[in-house]
């Protein structure tokens, strides 16, 4: 269990970072990081990483598929961690 807590922290950290990095070469008008990457990013389990990215960088938050569809898969993530830590 503590590897698949490792797992989430790292992907989480990259998801966070990758946000951060897409907003600066947005502003740059630099080669971007594509959309699906950030989504794989999420889907992979780093969806709150993703959500405090979007936020505290500021970056995709007028999308709707982002704003609603990264918190809900945070919420996905987090439900699962609950169920397999305390129901398994």
């Amino acid at each position: 269990m503590d590897l698949v807590f490792v797992y989430l922290l790292i992907i989480n950290i990259i998801a966070f970072a990758m946000m951060g990095i897409d907003k600066k070469r947005a502003r740059n008008g630099e080669f971007r990081i594509s959309e699906r990457t950030l989504w794989l990013a999420a889907l992979a389990g780093g969806a709150a990483g993703a959500v405090l990215g979007m936020n505290y960088f500021r970056h995709k938050t007028k999308h709707a598929a982002f704003r609603y569809g990264f918190p809900f898969l945070a919420l996905m993530d987090i439900s699962l961690i609950v169920y397999l830590e305390f129901f398994q």
